[in-house]
Parts: C-alpha cells; sequence; structure tokens
C-alpha cells in the first residue's frame, strides 16, 4: 500500500476553499471514478483500490490518499496529478 500527502496554503477562506475542493472531487470521480462525500470540512473519496480525503482548512488544503496494490505502483505519477490539479484549483 502507498500513502499520498499533499498540502497547499490558501487564502481564500474555508467556503470558498470548500467549493474549490468540490470542484476538484468532481473531475476527480469524472476521470477516475471516485465518490465523493462530505462529513463536515473533510470530503472522503473512494473506489475499489483507492481511499482518500481532502481536508479543508480555514488556511490550508490537505489531500490524503491511501492507494492498495495494483494503484501503488502508480503513486508518483498520481501524486503530480494530485498536485497539480490541487495547484490549478486552488490559483
Amino acid at each position: 500500500m502507498a500513502r499520498i500527502s499533499v498540502e497547499r496554503a490558501h487564502g481564500l477562506g474555508k467556503e470558498a476553499a470548500r467549493e474549490k475542493a468540490d470542484k476538484l472531487a468532481q473531475k476527480l470521480s469524472e476521470q477516475y471514478g471516485l465518490e465523493p462525500q462530505w462529513s463536515g470540512d473533510t470530503l472522503n473519496l473512494r473506489r475499489p483500490g483507492v481511499k482518500g480525503a481532502v481536508h479543508v482548512g480555514d488556511d490550508s488544503i490537505k489531500v490524503d490518499v491511501e492507494l492498495g496494490l495494483l494503484m501503488s505502483a502508480m503513486s508518483g505519477t498520481i501524486k503530480s496529478e494530485i498536485e497539480r490539479a490541487l495547484d490549478k484549483a486552488l490559483a
């Protein structure tokens, strides 16, 4: 199993950051079949072989992902994609 953690600071405020996280989740859902579900300020993402969460704070967003055995081989590519998508969402 591989774990990926990416955190970015933002100055958007929590509500605007939640909207950005929601848009990011919709994109990930379309591309990778992840099922997003909010629980407070955490957006949980699931699909077979992948479990993740987007934690929205007042001044940062943190993405934590656990990859199953088959997806672990792609962890570097997946981390780069998460970083790129998060940077784009917060721009």
